[in-house]
């Protein structure tokens, strides 16, 4: 046998390629992880993609094995050319994700550094881009793990160098990954309006937690729990904030706080004890907002920067920066 072979996954491989994945997951957000038969299922199609996740044509699952030892894998897809595609995704080439052991011990003979490992499993991510026939390549690290690891995560140094020797470059923005433990989120107790009364129903993102005035919304916050399938954190359960949206007419006066504080305390109800949520680093947000004055809002609510992560990876298919 080879001393290093690139092959497809095989299914033996299944538990050194979750090790792999929840390695990573676990140096951006503490505990994080996913269980081998979700992971294994991930590979397959990715359920909370309910938009983008039909567009994919193609799928391949690629590791490399150094010395009998799975110590890199990949996840590629290849999203359709034609039909009811996006633009943007059109004949694109991407891989969703890239991990490898970035170190070995100094000790141990028979365990290799694997930097040489993964440049060879790269080129072959590059070649099946080719094969595919993809007009344009993209690169991420968004793992199959409930939440918080995605692009390419200051933690990562290793994957960004590899990336960036394959030819890629960050192209997209940089955003803020911030965590709070629910217990210790700031409470607000009354309403800070008169008359302000706490809906809560069905959102797109979670429950929505909507306050209202006179009958009509002025501000709404919407919280998903996030250990559907996956292995749970050994530091308790997890959640994030997927919108936290307050009318012109209303902010800066308190709704916000409030909103997140009965958000806090249904989230207690549930046993979360975590509680993520996330902003552009600097510049502008998507609706043009400077992202300063939530991230000011967030950290005087009991949030902390938990990580920065670079979202947005391309590259020229013809071009190799060597």
């Amino acid at each position: 046998m080879p001393t290093l072979e690139i092959r497809p996954l095989h299914r033996s491989d299944r538990d050194q390629l979750a090790d792999l994945v929840n390695a990573h997951a676990s140096a951006v957000v503490p505990g994080m992880g996913t269980s081998v038969s979700f992971l294994l299922a991930s590979l397959e199609r990715h359920p909370g993609e309910p938009i983008t996740d039909p567009w994919v044509t193609e799928r391949a699952t690629l590791v490399a094995e150094q010395h009998r030892r799975v110590v890199a894998a990949a996840h590629l897809l290849r999203y359709c050319d034609e039909g009811p595609v996006n633009e943007y995704y059109r004949g694109l080439g991407q891989i969703e994700w890239f991990v490898f052991w970035p170190e070995a011990p100094s000790s141990n003979p028979y365990w290799a550094n694997a930097t040489a490992a993964a440049e060879s499993l790269m080129d072959r991510c590059l070649s099946q881009f080719e094969q595919w026939g993809a007009s344009r390549q993209c690169a991420a690290g968004d793992l199959p793990v409930p939440c918080g690891v995605y692009g390419v995560p200051e933690q990562w140094p290793h994957v960004r160098a590899l990336y960036e020797w394959a030819g890629f470059s960050h192209t997209g923005h940089t955003e803020v990954v911030y965590v709070a433990r629910v217990e210790e989120l700031l409470r607000v107790a009354a309403p800070p309006l008169e008359a302000l009364e706490l809906r809560r129903s069905v959102g797109m993102n979670g429950t929505r937690f909507s306050a209202v005035a006179a009958g009509a919304v002025v501000g709404y916050i919407e919280v998903e729990i996030r250990d559907r399938a996956e292995r749970l954190s050994a530091n308790g359960r997890w959640a994030d904030i997927g919108n936290l949206h307050v009318e012109s007419g209303h902010r800066r006066r308190g709704v916000a706080s409030w909103l997140l504080a009965r958000a806090a305390e249904w989230l207690e109800l549930a046993g979360v004890t975590r509680l993520l949520d996330y902003s552009y680093a600097d510049g502008r947000n998507p609706d043009g907002q400077d992202p300063s004055a939530y991230q000011a809002f967030l950290g005087s609510r009991g949030f902390r920067e938990l990580t920065r992560t670079c979202r947005g990876w391309t590259r020229e298919p013809p071009e190799r920066l060597q």
